[in-house]
């Protein structure tokens, strides 16, 4: 997986700091962008009244982030160009311990094994924009958990990361395709 992954660009960090925002700027800029797993697995579950959901069962949960995450690299694998990912494979990691939930062997090798390109964008906790709503139940709190167990992640399997500014989505998104070279 190692040649493409120069090109995939991934954009982390806790709930409700304005990463899909920028993941739809990117998009309505013209370029190739892939949706979070989380927000399409609970509206998914919860049409279907499946049990998949984080507040039911946050090991299927995982396992659907992981497979969906899987399908969206795959599927960037087809496409020209950067491609800008809202989460990437190893926020299953993250979110497996934050939870306190045993990580399974193949969660961590897929981390390993699908990387992304070296330096990835964080978004950092900004209570100002932070809101909670049918999908996002977590507290700001809860938030700033997740933000700081992705640090560790994505640290930890040596990945640079780049804190997007709190700014407005037209500046963050000048930063971002600044310092990814576009």
């Amino acid at each position: 997986m190692q040649n493409d992954s120069d090109r995939f660009f991934v954009l982390t960090g806790g709930p409700g700091s304005g990463k899909t925002t920028l993941i739809e700027a990117l998009r309505s800029a013209g370029l190739a962008t892939a949706p979070e797993a989380g927000r399409g697995i609970i509206r998914d579950q919860s049409a279907i009244g499946g049990p998949a959901l984080p507040w039911h069962d946050p090991a299927q949960f995982a396992e659907l982030m992981l497979s969906w995450e899987l399908r969206s690299y795959r599927a960037a694998l087809e496409r020209n160009g950067p491609v800008f990912f809202d989460r990437g494979v190893p926020d299953t990691l993250g979110y497996l311990r934050l939870t306190g939930l045993p990580v399974p062997d193949h969660v961590r090798n897929d981390a390993e094994c699908f990387r992304y390109a070296g330096q990835v964008f964080i978004a950092p906790p900004w209570p100002e924009i932070f809101r909670q709503d049918s999908e996002r139940k977590q507290t700001l709190e809860e938030a700033e958990r997740t933000y700081h167990a992705l640090t560790s992640v994505y640290t930890e399997l040596s990945y640079k990361l780049v804190p997007l500014p709190l700014a407005p989505v037209e500046a963050r998104l000048r930063f971002i395709l600044a310092e990814a070279g576009l």
